[in-house]
This record gives structure tokens, sequence and C-alpha cells, in this order.
């Protein structure tokens, strides 16, 4: 199922969230520019990306757009453009307006607060050595429930040994959380409403089509969804013994 290891130039950053969940701390800046070990989130999505070869990050903006653009606007590793939403169109909406700016071939689409470390290699590499456009509309990233911190819930998928994923069904505890970060062909935006809507959307849409494929992360990964979250990320990173955990 491998494919031809192309890494994609572009990437989809999605930054135009209120991040309601992570007030106060965000009652006065976006989400993306809280800090995490000392920068703020949007900057390390962005050192991934740039690390793995990316040369464009298209990024959405809606609550407090000119902190985010006065932060970014030094940063020289990776060309930043910009999409404004004047109104909130979710993710996958947010996506579909930024098209022209990612262009035609598959591209990366990463939560601006998704804190992820490597393992062996780079994740973003992994992703792409994978990515195969005969059997692909989406490719995401997967992360343990059990070893995911600060995640607390039932999960999202289940995968079959080829990485093609099925849904939760209500009521039932799955293995896999999706973890924020995926690669998308652009194809897969086909006829989707106009204005705000999920990326479930896209999700559903090639699950049913057979094309909806998952990728184990083989790091650590951290759900900040919270304060408390937040919190819980930075305590792990500042021990001073991680054991094997992998750091990069």
């Amino acid at each position: 199922m491998t494919g031809a290891a192309i890494m994609p130039r572009s990437a989809m950053l999605l930054a135009a969230g209120l991040g309601k969940r992570m007030r106060p701390l965000t009652d006065s800046i976006p989400k993306p520019m809280v800090p995490f070990m000392g920068r703020p989130l949007i900057d390390h999505a962005l050192d991934r990306l740039a690390e793995a070869g990316v040369k464009r990050a298209v990024v959405n903006l809606h609550y407090f757009p000119n902190q985010i653009r006065n932060h970014l606007a030094n940063r020289t590793d990776i060309e930043i453009v910009y999409s404004d939403e004047p109104e909130l169109l979710e993710t996958g909406g947010g996506v579909k307006k930024a098209l022209p700016l990612l262009g035609d071939a598959p591209f990366f689409a990463v939560n601006s607060d998704a804190i992820w470390l490597n393992g062996g290699t780079d994740t973003l590499g992994r992703l792409a050595e994978l990515w195969n456009s005969e059997r692909m509309d989406a490719l995401l990233l997967l992360q343990s429930t059990v070893d995911a911190h600060g995640y607390h819930g039932p999960g999202d998928f289940t995968a079959d040994p080829d990485g093609r994923v099925a849904r939760r069904a209500e009521s039932e505890v799955t293995p896999w959380l999706f973890a924020g970060v995926e690669i998308i062909d652009p194809k897969a935006f086909a006829d989707t409403p106009d204005g705000p809507f999920s990326l479930n959307v896209i999700f559903d849409r090639t699950l049913r089509a057979g094309r909806l494929y998952g990728m184990v992360h083989d790091g650590e990964w951290f759900h900040i969804g919270s304060p408390e979250g937040l919190a819980e990320a930075e305590t792990f990173m500042n021990d001073p013994y991680p054991g094997d955990k992998k750091r990069t």
C-alpha cells in the first residue's frame, strides 16, 4: 500500500477557532497563541511542517487574527499565507475556502494546536510514505487512546490490517483517536456544501467510498483541549526522566 513517498508541498493549518474550552486563557488571545513550553502552540505545528520539507502553510484566521499575523510576520523557514474568514467556516468549510491557495495536489491539514513528538522517524514523512492516491482520498494520523496524554474519551476509529478505518459505533470503545493531522486530496471536496461544515463530512464520504485510511502514530501525542491538558503536557515535557520516550 506504500505510495511514492512524495512530501506534500502545502499544508493547511487550522487556526480560526474560538478556543472556548481553553478559557480563560483564550479570553484575550487566540488558542494558537497560547504558550506551550515558552512558545505559542502554532509555532510547534509550523516547526514540524518546516522540518518535514513542506514549503507553504495556509493559515485560516478569524479570532484575534492580527495577533497571529503579527507573530508569524518574521518567520522565514516556511512560506505563510492567510485565508481570512469573516464568519467561522468550521474545519471543512475553512479548508474548502483555502483550496485555491493549497494547489491541486494532496496536502497536509493540521490542527494548529496539535502537539506530537516523532517516534523512530518523522511523523509527517511516514504519512507521505504511506500515502497512495490510487487508494486514498484521506489518510489520518491515529493515536492510541491508551497512550494519549490528556485524553479520556472512547476513541474515534477502528482500523483493519490494511489501514482502512471505520467509525466507532455508539456506546462502543475503539482503540484509536484522530490526532488532528492528515493528508487530504483536494478532489475529496468536490460537491461539498458552501459555508460552514466539518471535516467529518469529508471523512464520512471517503469512508463510505472505502478511501479513508489511518496510520498509527509511534511517538507521544498530547490533547491540548483545556488548561488542564496544557498543564499535563508541560509536566510531561519537563520531566527529567522520561524513560525511553522520544522527544524530537
